[in-house]
């Protein structure tokens, strides 16, 4: 797999797909999060899928990106935000993946995903290169907001710019 150097140690990030199928069947009850209205698609052969994609996809763009992420931080100045190296391509390529919309509404471009798989997903980006990770994590909350709070003028306005990865959400 590729490798990001740590401190002169060349690193490299699998996902652990097996364990994390484990714990979908095994402890999260995912049997039962397919019978409920709205997860019928989430079939043992897609979250399976969904998963082996995502670790595949963490392995090979996200993670290589941890060192440049610790190294040459974002930053703003002068009015204009950076962002580390490789990291505007890598979010470029995570939103057309879909990986932003996993869990949110098909109605708004995402996948309609139960979170579980989602959060499986999350965890996977979060082990592979947490800097990078905090843009979609906030964005989701972004997305959760707006979700519950806010009016159908907003949903429409920004949930499937957010979903997509053309737009990004703060904290703020």
């Amino acid at each position: 797999p590729p490798t990001s150097q740590i401190g002169g140690t060349l690193m490299s990030y699998t996902a652990p797909i097996k364990d994390m199928l484990f714990v979908l069947h095994e402890l999260a009850g995912l049997k039962q999060i397919q019978q409920l209205p709205g997860c019928e698609e989430a079939t043992d052969e897609t979250v399976q899928a969904v998963l082996e994609e995502n670790g595949r996809f963490m392995s090979e763009v996200i993670a290589p990106l941890n060192w440049s992420g610790d190294t040459q931080p974002g930053g703003w100045s002068d009015g204009n935000v950076t962002t580390s190296p490789g990291f505007r391509a890598a979010f470029r390529s995570f939103g057309e993946a879909g990986w932003q919309g996993i869990q949110h509404p098909t109605e708004f471009g995402g996948q309609g995903l139960p979170k579980v798989v989602s959060a499986a997903c999350m965890e996977m980006m979060q082990s592979a290169n947490l800097s990078f990770a905090l843009c979609p994590l906030l964005t989701d909350g972004a997305i959760e907001a707006l979700l519950v709070a806010g009016s159908d003028e907003q949903k429409q306005a920004y949930l499937p710019r957010l979903i997509e990865g053309t737009w990004t959400g703060t904290m703020n």
